[in-house]
């Protein structure tokens, strides 16, 4: 199986520029402005006149990019627009209705449809699904048109207004600035008062348990598997991760970070630590490289070695300690291809600690939504292929003093698969510890975070917990004999 390209990371880096709302909403005005005035664009003092519109309308850009308006909260965008009616009497339909045509060209057919099937062998025909995953998504990507539809058109018309209105008036621009005063106030009460449902940060650093001196496990191995909805999980047929959660200890609650996107989650995981801290606060990262020690710097204290198998999306965090896999194949071989990946890393470097990211459920529910047969056939087909590579460990002999952790980073909500801002079905996550020093058949029903994953990892392991570590060990799930 190939390794992400240098030429893949950038293009994914570059994709998240417009798949993340913030950064997708300057840019699609920008360009649709640019678009639908193109032919006057050989008129020097027209374009002057299109540049100062542009600078008055940053300060309504910098706003939406600080706040975004996720969930219910995106009701309430279409206030600043009724009320930019209100006061000014300027409509262009003919702009509006092309950033409308725009919108949904990009997100049903170039993102939705041909990006998919260029990607990950999507049918031709997604269009006939995906438009309706669109209008349902909830969280604050380019992707949610109920956040992002008011958005630009709020814009747009303020910035068309002016270009309309070169001359403006003292009163004119006073009237602008106290609209955006508005709007700004109106955010901050909104996001003050509503903007609640955040998971609570554990306020200390792992403080439950000293590392013990002897290591309790000579290997971990964690299964993630990318964006697995808990309750899709539990109706999918999977007898291989029934028997290692019922066999095991099994987390009811486990609850993911907030905002819950892949790069953020992983980051959360294996430094043990939020992103305020760790620095890595969506799948957009503007600065390469987690902030603070990770797992894989703990393991290199006690000469262990680690190792990520993931796609190319997390070595903005994690750097070298990554082994990418290209995500450029067809979803129906993706996870195959990477459990092959796995075997052939485990065979040549022999990894202490090896964390393999399957990424087929992900990009099912993304690109075909969660509440289809096409989601729960990926779960299904992930509970085979942990299997079989579980077996090919036993086999291998690399599973004679082990624990086995399967989990998801994130779940994933109704619409595009979407996950960030803990929609119902993101939030809580499956969680469960199998192995010989692991409590058996045992389940814990009090909120737990992933952010203990590290810690936990560290403890078994017999290496320091990483310098930023807050997650408490998941010490109820090991034996007495083991605590």
């Amino acid at each position: 199986m190939k390794k992400a390209s240098a030429f893949e990371k950038t293009a994914a880096r570059c994709w998240n520029l417009l798949n993340e709302g913030k950064p997708f909403t300057p840019i699609f005005v920008i360009g649709t402005m640019v678009i639908y005035q193109l032919p006057n664009m050989t008129d020097l003092s027209f374009v002057l006149n299109m540049l100062l519109g542009l600078l008055i309308i940053v300060p309504l850009l910098a706003l939406y990019f600080i706040y975004d308006f996720p969930l219910f909260l995106r009701n309430y965008l279409w206030i600043p627009f009724i009320a930019y009616l209100m006061i000014w009497d300027s409509v262009n339909y003919g702009l509006l209705f092309t950033s409308l045509g725009l919108y949904f060209f990009f997100t049903v057919f170039f993102w939705g449809t041909i990006y998919y099937h260029l990607r990950i062998g999507t049918t031709w025909l997604n269009f006939r699904r995906f438009w309706k995953l669109v209008l349902k998504n909830s969280d604050s990507t380019s992707g949610n048109a109920q956040e992002q539809l008011p958005k630009f058109l709020l814009i747009l018309s303020v910035w068309n207004m002016v270009m309309e209105k070169p001359a403006l008036a003292s009163n004119d621009l006073g009237i602008i600035t106290v609209f955006y005063a508005g709007i700004l106030l109106f955010a901050y009460i909104l996001h003050k008062n509503l903007f609640d449902w955040k998971p609570k940060v554990i306020p200390t650093y792992t403080e439950n348990a000293e590392v013990p001196k002897k290591p309790i496990n000579d290997r971990v191995i964690v299964m993630v598997i990318d964006g697995m909805r808990k309750e899709r999980f539990e109706e999918a047929n999977t007898p291989f991760l029934d028997k290692l959660k019922n066999e095991g200890t099994d987390y009811s609650r486990m609850e993911t970070v907030y905002p819950a996107r892949t790069v953020v989650c992983f980051s959360s995981m294996f430094t043990g630590t939020y992103p305020h801290e760790h620095g890595i606060k969506s799948n957009m990262v503007w600065k390469l490289g987690i902030k603070v020690e990770s797992i894989f710097d703990s393991l290199r204290k006690i000469g262990k070695k680690g190792s990520l198998l993931g796609i190319a999306h997390l070595v903005d965090s994690f750097g070298k300690d990554v082994e990418t896999v290209t995500a450029v194949m067809h979803n129906d071989v993706a996870d195959r291809n990477i459990i092959e990946r796995a075997k052939l890393i485990m065979k040549e470097q022999n990894p202490d600690l090896q964390i393999v990211q399957l990424i087929g459920t992900d990009q099912t529910g993304h690109s075909r939504g969660v509440f289809y047969d096409d989601y729960i056939q990926k779960i299904e087909e992930a509970d085979a292929l942990v299997e079989e590579y579980y077996n090919w460990l036993k086999e291998n002999n690399k599973l004679e003093n082990f624990t086995f952790i399967v989990c998801a980073d994130h779940g994933q909500a109704d619409g595009i698969g979407g996950h960030g801002h803990l929609d119902e079905g993101e939030r809580y996550v499956p969680f469960f510890m199998y192995g010989p020093s692991i409590e058996k058949g045992k389940k814990i029903d009090e909120k737990r975070s992933l952010v203990s994953m590290a810690s936990t990892i560290a403890y078994l392991m017999g290496a320091p917990y990483p310098s930023h570590s807050r997650g408490p060990v998941l010490l109820e799930a090991l034996r007495k004999d083991e605590n």
